[in-house]
């Protein structure tokens, strides 16, 4: 199985389903041309504008900017310890514990956004080494099967989805 078809329904949580079928092509791609997208969306918003929520109770820009790096790391490191073969069952994390303790919104934006682009760099040289062997590997995280090539459609498709996120919820309001 190529890296560039969607895994097998058997290669992931059914819950990132929602995640894996917003990549229709090759995952490595999307994760390349992300973050052209993401500077696009946050072109010109100031530090007050990034700490915006849409609604009482959600994350501010910020904090889901911090999500996004938080989350694909985890992601990148399930990934790296199934390709090698450790057959460790790897434990689940709760993003709603991490965002508050992150400070995100006590950073400048310029800096959330070079640990975002450091992050990006260091998944993209990770999933670019695999050989056909180690992204069909599978492992156990969060308590489900997934496969290391499913993990690249995952990482992929969660960035998508925050994307979307701020492009429908958050810009919109910001610009009314």
């Amino acid at each position: 199985m190529s890296l560039f078809s969607p895994p097998d329904a058997t290669e992931y949580a059914p819950y990132y389903g929602t995640y894996v079928r917003l990549i229709t092509a090759d995952p490595l791609a999307a994760l390349q041309t992300q973050p052209a997208e993401l500077r696009r969306l946050l072109a010109g918003l100031t530090e007050e504008q990034a700490q915006f929520r849409y609604a009482a109770g959600k994350w501010s820009i910020k904090e889901m900017l911090v999500h996004m790096i938080d989350t694909e790391r985890i992601f990148a490191y399930r990934a790296l310890r199934i390709s090698r073969g450790d057959t460790t069952a790897l434990p689940g994390f709760e993003q709603d514990d991490y965002v508050p303790t992150s400070e995100a919104d006590a950073r400048p934006l310029a800096s959330i956004l070079h640990e975002y682009d450091t992050v990006r760099a260091a998944t993209l040289s990770l999933l670019g080494s695999f050989s056909a062997a180690q992204l069909s590997r599978r492992g156990t995280a969060s308590g489900q099967p997934v496969s290391v090539r499913a993990m690249s459609f995952i990482m992929a498709g969660h960035e998508a989805h925050h994307l979307h996120i701020l492009q429908q919820r958050y810009l919109p309001l910001l610009a009314a």
